[in-house]
């Protein structure tokens, strides 16, 4: 941009020159050098913190999914990178013996529960023990938490979806066993997007909660789409302190870029970006306001090369 705008200067000198509207000495002459220094240091250098700029990308969360129990699947319903609401069933696992551990544990609860009674019955006719009577009601209560657990067992046969979302790269077959501690399927959940814009230090210092944001995305060239800063984060690996049992280790120390979460307005082309897709942000801030306008030019610029440029 500032070429062209330089070359416009030049076009226009020329210009006026020729026409005899200006002599030709030696300031007019060196007068390109000077409005290219006055383009630097006072619109395109301050625009870095006025209009900040940097990559985004479209970001969804990962489910693990784990089962609770093991053993062998019966029953994978779900495609790979088909939607699915929550609550959907993703795959089922043989419940014959959870099944199985339910019946038992139900039939001595009631074998339980009616020794109870007649031990209870024998309390009030004062030809029994209390302590019978509490032995039982204990056996009674253990057997109840048992039931519980063996049900929730045999619940956990059905695995579903936790959220709206979609599994990917689904491996998991009918017959395969699973050990209820590796994951075995990846859910994405579709039911929120995240937008993060990697923004150098030195830009980020004027960026507030509120501020209007432009971004342009390569899977959808020559659109430039509206959206606000949602949070700037607090932190990024580099200033990650981990306890550890050795003294501190120096590494090289470098300005790595702070990430800010922004919201786009239209959610609707929030919904249908996949995860991964990157683009270009602008982030207009309170300061040096002149260089908004330079900085939607830039971006309008890269959305439109978004249909011949790869990278």
């Amino acid at each position: 941009m500032i070429v062209v705008l330089l070359n416009s200067y030049i076009a226009l000198l020329a210009l006026f020159v020729w026409l005899r509207f200006i002599p030709f000495n030696t300031f007019w002459k060196l007068s390109p050098v000077l409005v290219l220094l006055l383009l630097l240091v006072g619109l395109f250098i301050p625009m870095g913190w006025g209009a900040p700029s940097g990559p985004a990308a479209v970001l969804r969360n990962s489910v693990q999914i784990i089962p609770s129990v093991a053993g062998e699947v019966v029953d994978v319903p779900v495609a790979a990178n088909s939607p699915v609401k929550a609550g959907d069933v993703l795959f089922r696992i043989d419940p014959t013996t959870y099944q199985a551990q339910v019946q038992a544990i139900e039939a001595q609860l009631k074998l339980a529960e009616l020794r109870l009674s007649q031990f209870s019955e024998l309390q009030r006719r004062d030809t029994g023990r209390a302590f019978d009577v509490q032995e039982r009601q204990s056996e009674v209560d253990q057997l109840k938490a048992q039931l519980e657990g063996a049900k929730w067992n045999l619940d956990k046969t059905t695995v579903r979806a936790p959220t709206d979302g979609y599994v990917t790269n689904l491996a998991l077959r009918k017959g395969a066993r699973v050990t209820g501690q590796s994951p075995v399927m990846a859910f994405i959940d579709a039911s929120e997007a995240i937008f993060g814009v990697e923004i150098p230090q030195i830009g980020v210092r004027y960026v507030e909660v509120g501020q209007p944001v432009e971004i342009t995305f390569k899977t959808l060239p020559g659109e430039v789409f509206a959206a606000k800063v949602e949070t700037v984060l607090q932190a990024i690996a580099t200033g990650q302190s981990q306890p550890g049992g050795l003294a501190v280790m120096p590494s090289e120390v470098q300005a790595a870029p702070f990430i800010v979460r922004v919201t786009l307005n239209d959610q609707n082309v929030a919904k249908r970006l996949p995860a991964g897709s990157t683009g270009v942000a602008a982030i207009f801030t309170e300061r040096v306001k002149a260089s908004h306008v330079i900085r939607q030019v830039l971006l309008r610029q890269t959305a439109i090369l978004n249909y011949i440029n790869p990278f």
